[in-house]
């Protein structure tokens, strides 16, 4: 049987495949596309061809631009939060004491957890009549009076962070803590028979073994953040003063919300390609550090 067959069958075989990923995916792309082009008011009509209208109006914007900067921001924060907690909760739970399972089984907990659920919790917490963090904060004399976590600008995103960091820290520690169990303990051994410090172990014998599966988290978490809209949604709905407005939720207002959905496609388009120009860079990245030419 030659190979030009064997690759032929191949194929045959994936065109089922194939032709339910172009018409899941393929045709809205598509669609969306063309209806970036036109001034369409909503979903469904036809609209207007009016060129790259659309994209140079929202480019150009305050708002694009603004929502740019709080998406930023909010992805950095977080993501560097959950690397940072995540391998400290790896390098933990890797050690050897009495309850470990029990406490490796619990910080899966917060990430299992549908984001709906994560987000009514963390706006109880936050709320500012009968908030269990006002009441901590309050009774241990940190604040003197209940305040608005997610009602002031200055506090909101700061907020938001953290919950979303809470349920997503754990994702980053499963992969690290399953990287940890590939280091040879005879290595770490002697290392510190030769007097290495827990920092030089951990920079010199550890940290080469953690690289290449904290890229790959490294890469899934800032691309959701990038694209984060529920939680958000959920629990500020982009305010107060659209200060926690990120690039998801200014999609979906622009779309549904006002009803332009002309505009609404040509942002979606524009947060998808920078997305996958993130993408793309992560994975030169990840073939950078893994010697692959």
């Amino acid at each position: 049987m030659t190979s030009s067959w064997i690759t032929t069958r191949a194929w045959f075989l994936m065109l089922p495949l194939l032709i339910v990923m172009v018409a899941i995916i393929g045709w809205p792309l598509f669609d969306t596309v063309r209806l970036s082009f036109t001034d369409a008011k909503l979903v469904g009509t036809e609209g207007n061809f009016v060129g790259l209208e659309n994209y140079a109006r929202i480019l150009s914007g305050s708002n694009f631009q603004r929502t740019l900067v709080i998406t930023f921001w909010f992805a950095v924060l977080s993501v560097a939060a959950e690397m940072v907690i995540g391998v400290l909760a790896a390098l933990l739970l890797n050690q050897r004491f009495y309850g470990r399972s029990v406490l490796r089984a619990l910080m899966i907990l917060p990430w299992a957890l549908p984001t709906v659920v994560n987000a009514t919790l963390w706006r109880l917490i936050y709320n500012p009549e009968y908030g269990a963090l006002n009441a901590a904060l309050t009774q241990i004399g940190i604040i003197d009076a209940y305040q608005s976590w997610l009602g002031e600008p200055g506090t909101a995103l700061a907020s938001l962070i953290v919950a979303d960091c809470w349920k997503n820290f754990p994702l980053v520690a499963l992969i690290a803590l399953a990287a940890l169990q590939a280091v040879p303990r005879d290595i770490t051994a002697a290392a510190m028979v030769d007097g290495a410090g827990a920092w030089s172990r951990f920079r010199f014998v550890i940290m080469p073994y953690l690289a290449g599966p904290l890229m790959v988290a490294l890469v899934l978490r800032t691309i959701e953040a990038f694209k984060v809209f529920d939680i958000i949604w959920i629990m500020t709905r982009g305010g107060p003063a659209n200060s926690t407005r990120t690039l998801s939720i200014l999609v979906y207002q622009e779309a549904f919300s006002f009803q332009r959905a002309g505009s609404g496609a040509s942002l979606a388009l524009i947060v998808t390609l920078l997305v996958t120009v993130l993408a793309v860079a992560y994975a030169a990245l990840i073939r950078k550090s893994a010697g692959v030419s």
